[in-house]
């Protein structure tokens, strides 16, 4: 498989996962000291850089952190997603960095959401870039790092790990 079909493979496998709800299978995509991590936009042109220091949409250091996320997902400790929302992930255009290698890659690609709310019965999508690095662990591709850049982030009503 050459890398690029395997990144893409992944990135496809990562929207399924979530769009099915299969959240074990998902954070077993994510490196143990992974990032996960959307900036949010300080005016129309910039955005945040450091999200140590800057505000961001969702910032998770670990997967510890998309793992405790998971948790209150399933456990009904957030009141907001209950019913959880149905979900539709589209991946595009994925594209290689030049320094992909075969035990680490960046891929970058265009993304969309639909996300249909049952409580209330409305539809929203929200759409933008991924960034992806990728790294070979015994013999198979994890998420080292993601970058999620909303491009529409007014949000009309909530934004989860699951949305973007």
């Amino acid at each position: 498989m050459t890398l690029l079909a395997a990144a893409s493979d992944l990135l496809a496998r990562e929207g399924l996962y979530l769009d099915e709800r299969r959240w074990d299978d998902w954070l077993a995509l994510y490196c143990e000291d992974c990032t996960f991590w959307a900036p949010s936009w300080l005016d129309e042109e910039v955005q945040s850089n450091d999200p140590e220091r800057q505000i961001s949409l969702f910032y998770f250091s670990s997967r510890a952190g998309l793992e405790d996320r998971v948790w209150r997902i399933r456990s009904g400790q957030a009141p907001s997603l209950v019913p959880i929302p149905r979900t539709t992930h589209l991946i595009a255009n994925p594209v290689l960095d030049d320094c992909a290698t075969g035990d680490a890659m960046v891929v970058r690609s265009a993304w969309t959401c639909h996300i249909y709310t049952l409580r209330n019965r409305t539809q929203h999508v929200f759409f933008g870039r991924y960034e992806h690095h990728l790294v070979r662990l015994g013999g198979d591709w994890r998420i080292q790092h993601k970058k999620i850049t909303l491009m529409n982030d007014f949000v009309p009503a909530m934004l989860d790990v699951f949305c973007v």
